[in-house]
C-alpha cells in the first residue's frame, strides 16, 4: 500500500481522518462506494469534505493518483463525484486503484478550494480556516 507522504492525516482540531496507518491484511481494503450527501449533513461533515478535497487538490492537482493509504470512508463522501476513477477496469476494493480529480465537478462543489485567492491550508493549525464561520 503507497503511503502519501505529505497528505494530512486528518482534518486539524477533529477526529476526521483522511488517512489510514496500515494496510487490512485479513480482510482487504474497504470498498469504495458512492455515499449520498444530504443538503441537511452536519457543518462538521461538510468542513471535513472541504479538507479532504483542499488536500487532494493540492497533492495530486489534476493528475491520476493511487488510492494508497486514502481513508476509504472520507474518499466515498466525494467518489463517484468529485473523485472518479482513473482507469478502467476499475476495482474499487484495490489499494493500487488510480482516481482522479472531476474538476468541472469539484469547482462546482468546492468553489472555496479552487479560487484563486484561495489560501494554502495551514495542517497543522487546529483552528483550521472556515470560510462559512
Amino acid at each position: 500500500m503507497l503511503k502519501h507522504r505529505g497528505f494530512p492525516g486528518r482534518l486539524p482540531g477533529t477526529d476526521f481522518q483522511f488517512t489510514i496507518r496500515r494496510a487490512n491484511k485479513k480482510d482487504g481494503p474497504a470498498k469504495l462506494i458512492k455515499r449520498e450527501r444530504y443538503r441537511d449533513r452536519k457543518h462538521a461533515d461538510v468542513k471535513a469534505d472541504k479538507g479532504f478535497m483542499a488536500a487532494l487538490w493540492r497533492c495530486f492537482g489534476e493528475e491520476p493518483f493511487e488510492r494508497g493509504n486514502l481513508d476509504a470512508g472520507r474518499l466515498s463522501w466525494l467518489f463517484g463525484r468529485e473523485v472518479i476513477p482513473a482507469e478502467d477496469p476499475f476495482d474499487p476494493e484495490s489499494y493500487e486503484a488510480l482516481l482522479k480529480i472531476d474538476v468541472k465537478k469539484a469547482q462546482i462543489s468546492f468553489p472555496e478550494v479552487f479560487a484563486a485567492d484561495a489560501a494554502e491550508p495551514d495542517w497543522e493549525d487546529e483552528d483550521w480556516e472556515d470560510d462559512d464561520e
